[in-house]
């Protein structure tokens, strides 16, 4: 009886294998020793903390980003550099930092955030942001400090503001900022809403405010050329994801984005 039964069970295998063969099905071992394809798309989700300055450039990049790799969605977060760099240091969870100064992404990196040695991948200056009916005038830097005229400033701590700082210490300026802002874009909005007369922002800015703000030019600006460093970071929960994005930034694509945008090369 014994060899009839090892022959019925033997049988029966074989019945079930081609049970399971016929029905596009796979065997037990087939299941558990096989592995993905490498064609396989990639998936997950990326949070990007990218300096307001960015918030233009860097949507439509995540965008492309996300088209280039089917199933992943990267999420920002825009605001001030210093602002974000604080973030970080208090364990908010990301897994990409982008500066607008070189100065935050070094307090970054001093605080063991950054996966590896931050990147430049543009540069951006400073210009004066006026309504497009420029009610008080401003045409030169100089008039910035004209009796009347509702100056608003980025923070010092603010790469914007640093800049502004420099910029007014290269031409023997003293400016009397109405306001100080914690962002770049909430510059260029007192600006646009009318609550200001003048706001120091970038070029970039102006650039992407569709006609809401003009911009003025000032040769001071150039002692005060902002350059914008990225980095994966160090507890990123999809690190290979992570430096995919920095390499996208600083490839080709990442480049001609920022330069329509008026970025400078880095």
């Amino acid at each position: 009886m014994r060899p009839l039964l090892k022959q019925a069970l033997a049988a029966a295998g074989v019945a079930l294998a081609l049970a399971l063969t016929a029905c596009g099905g796979t065997t037990p071992e087939a299941r558990t020793s096989g592995s993905a394809p490498s064609s396989a798309p990639s998936s997950g989700s990326l949070t990007v903390f990218a300096a307001a300055s960015l918030t233009a450039t860097f949507t439509e990049l995540g965008h492309d980003f996300e088209a280039a790799h089917p199933g992943v969605k990267v999420n920002f977060d825009f605001g001030g550099s210093s602002d974000l760099v604080s973030q970080l240091q208090n364990g908010a969870p990301a897994d990409v930092f982008a500066s607008a100064d070189q100065a935050n992404m070094t307090k970054a990196t001093n605080s063991g955030l950054a996966a590896g040695t931050p990147q430049v991948f543009a540069t951006n200056v400073l210009e004066i942001a006026v309504p497009p009916s420029n009610p008080a005038g401003i045409h030169t830097f100089q008039d910035l400090t004209k009796p009347g005229v509702r100056l608003v400033v980025c923070a010092q701590q603010v790469p914007c503001g640093s800049a502004t700082q420099k910029a007014a210490k290269a031409a023997g300026l003293s400016l009397k900022p109405v306001s100080e802002e914690q962002s770049v874009t909430d510059v260029l909005g007192k600006v646009i809403s009318g609550d200001a007369d003048a706001g120091l922002v970038y070029v970039t800015d102006v650039k992407g405010a569709g006609g809401k703000a003009s911009g003025v030019k000032f040769p001071e600006s150039s002692s005060a050329v902002n350059s914008y460093p990225i980095v994966a970071l160090r507890e990123s929960a999809n690190a290979a994801l992570a430096q995919e994005f920095v390499d996208f930034v600083r490839g080709s694509q990442g480049q001609k984005v920022l330069g329509d945008a008026g970025f400078g090369a880095p």
